[in-house]
């Protein structure tokens, strides 16, 4: 096989896992599954390795490159193909929203729906009901990251203001590492408690992993977690 052929064959194998049924286009149906990816997928413009359907409209590419390819460069032309979906198949908009690079080992993807698209790496292609469920929603993550409320900064001691503002403004600008550094004594833990409860109310986060090295922190943390009020309506998180 050629390095390209073998990138396929693990990708194949690595969208089966996730649960996509993988189709040549010869023996396309839309009905045999939620999600169906079709190798070699005729465009306006070139040739799609995979097109990927969900509920039998279109939803997105993979550009397969050989394994050692170096993926920053081929975000413009997955994207194009992502644009020159033919519009007599079945399709939810143009451009195709969800692309994906992938050379068997190393995968990237973006969202075109994002305010500003930016490839980020997987460590799998996603599920066909994850898509499914994205598709649906009016915004995307980074959207909804991009477009917060006000903080509420009732209770709040203003380190602890300047630690969400800073880290809300951070997300916006699609910068999703960030490191807030604060004195012993400051309320780290209220502060995280405080963002968090803003990326599930607001951001439609579903899981945060809160990581702490010792047991009487994570007794702790439960404690700020049982107590905390939320500012907007009152409750307990």
């Amino acid at each position: 096989m050629t390095p390209e052929e073998k990138a396929r064959k693990k990708i194949d194998i690595q969208l089966e896992l996730a649960g996509w049924t993988v189709q040549d286009l010869r023996d396309y149906n839309p009905n045999e599954s939620l999600g169906v990816a079709v190798r070699e997928f005729p465009l306006r413009t070139g040739e799609a390795d995979y097109a990927l359907f969900i509920d039998r409209k279109a939803v997105g590419v993979i550009e397969a490159k050989p394994e050692g390819t170096t993926l920053g460069g081929v975000d413009s032309q997955s994207g194009k193909y992502a644009e020159s979906f033919p519009e007599n198949y079945p399709h939810v908009h143009l451009p195709l929203p969800f692309v994906y690079e992938s050379t068997g080992i190393e995968t990237l993807f973006r969202d075109l729906r994002d305010p500003s698209p930016r490839s980020r790496r997987v460590f799998a292609f996603h599920k066909p009901e994850t898509l499914h469920e994205w598709i649906h929603q009016q915004d995307t993550l980074r959207a909804r990251l991009h477009h917060m409320p006000p903080l509420v900064t009732t209770g709040l001691r203003d380190c602890q203001n300047e630690a969400i503002t800073n880290l809300e403004r951070s997300f916006a600008d699609a910068h999703p590492r960030a490191l807030i550094q604060m004195a012993t004594g400051s309320g780290k833990t209220f502060t995280a408690v405080s963002f968090i409860y803003r990326l599930i109310r607001y951001g439609g986060a579903k899981r945060v992993l809160f990581l702490v090295d010792r047991n009487n922190l994570g007794r702790q943390t439960k404690r700020e977690f049982e107590q905390y009020i939320t500012p907007d309506d009152g409750r307990k998180f």
